[in-house]
Formats: structure tokens, sequence, C-alpha cells
């Protein structure tokens, strides 16, 4: 393999690793083999893998991931390699076609290095998968790596993969990006295709990017994106270059700062600090910041629980009738409740679903953007803790913004007295996730939080 100094994808954005592809500083399987050594010293231990893809000779044609090794969370189709959903059910199983955004990443030139483990069926937080064995946070190995998407985030986080796939329902790419110090986009709605991947939630699924810099969301995002006829939830919209402005000012940018109890009751007093100093940072940079009460998206996590557990429970009705005990304890739990809500129930979530997206429509009419803690708390332990309880908790400040199908964007903003990586989420009207990754880049250049990787990741 080559030698070139900052080698570890970690350290390099993804268009800097294009350019010493494209310039013949390396060949194409170079960063591949890099990450394959990443996942060799360090997957014993984090377990962020399910199936390892056998390396091989990378594309060499053009394309915006030319050459660059791409990790695939376990809910995405792919052709010829075991896609398992994190669940006893699909063991085995193994796709005859790629999914959609799977296709595009091919196509743009990206590796497929492997598929991530996840939170069984993607219902939970914790990813400590009974099938499949826990995955555990790089920073601390006691701790969550958070869910989802946990084998995701571990896996950009610790350089196993120079980005990553992920999905989102109530915050399962954002909680993860925000335990593990990376960064993790949601967009809105219907702008990527779902089409090849496990349902958790036909309502509220979201798929997204993890990656190490804002600037390579903003690249996965170009490639991800796109109408596709065969996945009704596809929007039809206009092509979109989401790099070209987002080293833009920020200024006069009219930003809310959350506050209210839904906010501070549950987190954690360094979360807080670390947000207002977030939005300091964006102030001095000449965004207009305004502290807002934001109790009103209480009512919103708590219809996104119910339709997640409803939607759930639905999708998956004949596996819960028939084998029960193939779940895990705390999945089967969910799915039983979510099978249990009335129409009536649901009919509600439902109403509150619309009342939340014309609030927050009306809301972006005057600001252009939201922040807010990604998660109320740093990455709580793994073992010995309700999982339920724990996704309540950490997607409490997520799921709202599943259920207006708003972007969000998670970006690290510092660490908590037990070295644990704070996240903070950027939310932006419907449509404009140039307006969030614009609002992040700006953060992130004015701070260094982005620069600190888990020292497990870079030891000798």
């Amino acid at each position: 393999m080559a030698i070139i100094p900052g080698m570890n994808p970690q350290s390099l954005t993804l268009s800097e690793q294009r350019e010493l592809i494209r310039s013949n500083q390396i060949a194409a399987s170079d960063l591949a083999e890099a990450c394959f050594r990443q996942i060799e010293r360090l997957n014993p231990t984090l377990n962020a893998f399910i199936t390892v893809a056998p390396p091989g000779e990378g594309p060499q044609g053009k394309g915006h991931l030319m050459g660059i090794p791409i990790a695939v969370k376990d809910l995405y189709d792919t052709k010829g390699i075991r896609t398992t959903g994190g669940s006893k059910f699909f063991w085995d199983r193994i796709p005859t076609e790629d999914a959609f955004v799977v296709e595009k990443i091919k196509d743009s030139g990206g590796i497929i290095i492997g598929k991530t483990n996840t939170h069984e069926i993607a219902l939970g937080v914790t990813n400590n998968n009974p099938h499949f064995g826990a995955c555990l946070n790089p920073w601390d190995t006691t701790r969550t790596p958070g869910g989802s998407s946990g084998g995701s985030a571990v896996a950009v986080a610790t350089g196993m993969a120079s980005a990553a796939l992920g999905t989102d329902t109530g915050g399962s790419i954002r909680i993860p990006a925000a335990l593990c110090g990376v960064v993790g986009l949601k967009p809105t709605y219907g702008r990527i295709s779902l089409r090849g991947v496990l349902p958790l939630s036909w309502n509220l699924d979201h798929a997204g990017p993890i990656t190490n810099r804002v600037e390579d969301a903003a690249i996965m995002l170009q490639v991800m994106g796109g109408y596709d006829s065969g996945d009704p939830s596809s929007f039809k919209t206009l092509p979109g270059d989401f790099s070209s402005h987002m080293r833009d000012s920020i200024r006069d940018r009219k930003v809310i700062f959350a506050t209210g109890s839904f906010i501070e009751e549950v987190s954690d007093p360094e979360v807080l600090s670390a947000v207002k100093k977030a939005a300091d940072a964006l102030s001095d940079q000449g965004a207009v910041v305004a502290e807002m009460n934001m109790d009103f998206l209480r009512e919103a996590a708590l219809a996104n629980a119910v339709m997640t557990q409803a939607d759930a429970a639905a999708f998956h009705q004949e596996r819960l009738q028939e084998h029960p005990d193939w779940f895990g304890a705390d999945v089967r739990q969910r799915l039983e409740t979510g099978a249990g809500f009335t129409s009536s129930e649901y009919a509600l979530a439902r109403r509150t679903q619309a009342e939340v997206r014309r609030r927050c429509d009306l809301l972006f009419e005057d600001y252009d953007a939201l922040i807010l803690p990604t998660t109320p708390i740093p990455a709580p332990v793994l073992e010995g803790e309700n999982a339920i309880e724990r996704a309540r908790l950490l997607t409490r400040f997520t799921s709202p913004f599943n259920l207006t199908g708003l972007p969000a964007l998670s970006v690290p903003c510092g660490f908590a007295s037990e070295g644990l990586p704070i996240g903070l989420q950027i939310v932006a009207r419907a449509w404009n996730e140039s307006g969030a990754l614009r609002m992040g880049y700006a953060y992130q250049n004015s701070t260094e939080w982005h620069k600190v990787k888990p020292p497990i990741a870079v030891a000798a």
C-alpha cells in the first residue's frame, strides 16, 4: 500500500480522498485496505460490522465516491451480500438486487466495505443486539454507541469506513452520530429513496449518511438523493448541489435556540452548556440567535412513538404471530405495544403530525434554523438499563423531526466530563438541507471538536 501522510480516512475529507485517487497518488484499493486493517484490529472489540465484504480492487471510473470505502447499515439490500436487518428472521438472507441507494453508491464509484450492526429490526437505540452481539461505543466500551445505526457511526468514528449509510425513524442516524462524535444527517422525508431498505415505519423512515465532516455529508447526500419512481415515498425535486453554498456566510441568518421544560427538565447540564456555547459560536459569526420555548415538541415525540411502534407491528405482524420468541425482549415488547394501539390512538397521532408540521412550517417562514441538543445525555452505560426507557429518553429531541419530516443534522459540539461526545442538532425547513449544512459547516469550522477521535481508533 502507498504510504501517504494522513492516510487514515478519519483525517481526510471525502474530497481529499477522491483527489488522492484521481491524481494517482494512491490506488483505489489503498483506502479500502486501510479500512480493512482497522476492521481487523477493532471490530473484534467494537462489533461494528455484522458482515465484512471481501476486499477487492475499487472502481476506476469517475464519480463523487471514486474508490472510497462505504459501510452500509444491515437494513439495506446488497446484492450477493447477506442482509439481516439485525434479525434472526433474516439471518441468512442474501438479496439478489441492491437497494436503490446502494446502486447509487456503486454508480458513483463507492466500494461497499461491509454491513454494519444495528439494533434488531432498527427498533431501538442501544444497539445491544441479542442475535449478533452488542456494538460498543469507541469512546468507552461500557457505553452504548446509540442506535439503531450504531455500527455505522462506530465504523466512521474509528476509520473502519470513510462514510456510512444509516436509517432514521426516531433519531437512529443522529443519536449514534452524537454519541460517537461524528456527523449524522437525516434529510427531508422523501429526499432519499427507501426502496430495498427493511421498513420500520412507512411514514417516518428516512435514509441518510454518517460521516466525519459536514462537507462529507453534503457529498453523500448528493450521491444518495434523487427521485425513484419505484418508491411511493420518493418526491420529485429539482437536482440540488448541496456543497456549492455550504461555505457561504451565516451573517444575519436567524436561528432559534430551543428552551423550555421539554428541553431542560431531562438534559444533562453539561449538554445544555455545550449547546449554549454552540449558540454563542454561531452568534459570533453574525447569526441572529433568539431563545424560544419549544415545549410543543413534547406532543410530537409522543406521537412519533405511537406511529413507530404501530407501523412496525403492522409490518412484522406475521412474524410476531408465528415466532414471537425470535424477537429480543425489548423489541417484542414494543411490537406488542404497537399492535395494541387502537385506530383512534393512531388517528390522533396522525393529527398531531399534521398540526406540528404546520407549526414548524410557520416557524421556518421567519427563521432559518433551529438548534437544540441531539440527545439529552451523553452515551449511557450499555448493560443494566431498560432499553425501552433509554429509547424514550434518547429519541426525545430527534423524533419530532421524523414526525415533521424536516431535515436535521447532528454535529459534534463538545465533551462531557467523562470524555463522552455531545451532539448539536440543527434543523431547517423542508427541503433546505443546504441551510442546515451551511450552519453546521460554519459551526464546525469555528471549533475543533470534529478533529478529536476516539483513542482506541488511533492507537498503534
